[in-house]
């Protein structure tokens, strides 16, 4: 077993007198998916949110690659190496595929705010783009307009804009929402892809997707970490039929 790239211990996360997440631990390795499962309101968002810099935690560590990046700015987390997705698709409806891209991978270079330098000229911006367009499977022309395209190419265009910023871990809150079932099934293939070569934390309501895919699960209840195991071992789980995943007809 490969060590973790990412290694969270006791993180919580309190707003007032609510716990929003408390004492959670998990592993993140290269080489296979990690999902984090549970109802809404399970913390799962915040658990990403702390992760990826957009909220500082109450208490615990985030050692990532050995350092401390607890309380870091989510622009410091990213340059780091580690890139997230929304539950909504976050891009810019009004530009292009390929401009999407190299902005999300400009903003990664210590000079992005030098806005005299026309940016078509960053060569290595473009060619990053391009393979992130091409290893998520969005086909040419990418002059296209991102607004213009289908829910499903939004999502693919999202983890692509990630993947210009040349992340090594993946954080991807609930990419399939909203899909059908021939969009999902090319992101479950994509996430699959991806995990060859990037750690991935994946929260994700569809579970014939996260089983899948995922090698980990983690189960979150109010906050709490339930149960971890293989997908066998939460399939199995009494304790996580009745919290969350029905009878287990349902999960067979």
């Amino acid at each position: 077993m490969t060590e973790p790239i990412l290694h969270v211990t006791g993180l919580s996360k309190s707003f007032g007198g609510l716990a929003a997440v408390s004492d959670v631990s998990l592993e993140l390795r290269r080489g296979e998916v990690h999902a984090v499962i549970g109802p809404n309101g399970a913390g799962k968002t915040t658990l990403i949110n702390m992760l990826s810099g957009e909220l500082s935690p109450s208490g615990g560590t985030i050692h990532f690659e050995g350092r401390e990046i607890a309380g870091l700015s989510a622009d410091r987390v990213a340059r780091l190496g580690i890139g997230r997705s929304y539950q909504k698709a976050n891009i810019f409806p009004e530009f292009s595929l390929l401009e999407n891209c190299r902005l999300a991978a400009q903003a990664r270079l210590p000079t992005s705010l030098r806005f005299f330098r026309p940016a078509l000229s960053h060569g290595a911006l473009i060619e990053s783009s391009a393979r992130a367009l091409t290893l998520v499977g969005l086909e040419e022309p990418w002059d296209r307009s991102a607004g213009a395209v289908s829910h499903g190419e939004q999502r693919q265009l999202e983890i692509a804009m990630v993947l210009a910023t040349e992340p090594k871990v993946l954080l991807l809150d609930e990419p399939l929402a909203g899909m059908g079932a021939e969009e999902s099934q090319r992101m479950v293939a994509l996430i699959a892809r991806l995990a060859e070569s990037h750690a991935v934390l994946l929260v994700e309501h569809d579970m014939d997707a996260v089983f899948s895919v995922a090698k980990v699960l983690t189960v979150m209840v109010n906050g709490r970490v339930l149960e971890r195991g293989g997908p066998s071992a939460i399939r199995e789980s009494v304790a996580v039929q009745q919290a969350y995943l029905g009878t287990a007809e349902m999960v067979s």
